[in-house]
């Protein structure tokens, strides 16, 4: 039986060590040890600016984006972090996709390398649909310790289910 949902992928190994963290109430202090602040990313203003910048870097001549916004309900839907679709739109006799990007406002209150690695996750998906090995290259691409920030992403929300914010 895994430790928790978020973690349900990992080895059993380390399945044990963060139900250890957690045994001995100290998977808040292990996640503050590494990630000791929040960003001040806090509107959605904001956020798509840091989106766009992220965008520009790495992804230039992508689909563009039409909206970026932080929204509450994400983490009650589907368990997601963030969520990115296409809007079909008719104009005139066309039907154009806008692309919008959607994060859950779980990281309003999260370390900045957090939400980097949620935009990416995202951003990666205007080129490649499905969570692939493409995918996956695109986002260490973008992010080098992509792999690493999505575990600690997940400890995040196990702390966030079991005891409640720490930042």
């Amino acid at each position: 039986m895994p430790v928790h949902k978020y973690l349900s992928h990992y080895s059993p190994e380390l399945q044990q060590q963060v139900k250890t963290l957690i045994d001995e109430n100290r998977l808040a202090e292990s996640l503050l040890s590494r990630y000791p602040s929040t960003h001040d990313i806090g509107n959605d203003q904001s956020l798509r600016d840091y989106v766009f910048e992220l965008k520009n870097d790495y992804m230039k001549k992508s689909s563009p984006l039409s909206k970026v916004v932080y929204d509450n309900r994400i983490h009650v839907i589907n368990n997601a972090l963030g969520l990115h679709s296409y809007v079909p739109r008719v104009q005139g006799n066309k039907v154009k996709t806008k692309n919008e990007i959607r994060i859950s406002s779980v990281f309003k209150k999260a370390p900045e390398p957090f939400l980097k690695m949620i935009a990416v996750h995202e951003l990666a998906h205007l080129k490649e649909k499905s969570h692939d090995k493409a995918f996956y290259r695109l986002c260490t691409h973008m992010l080098p310790e992509y792999h690493q920030l999505e575990f600690d992403v997940r400890l995040y929300l196990v702390q966030l289910d079991l005891n409640g914010e720490i930042y």
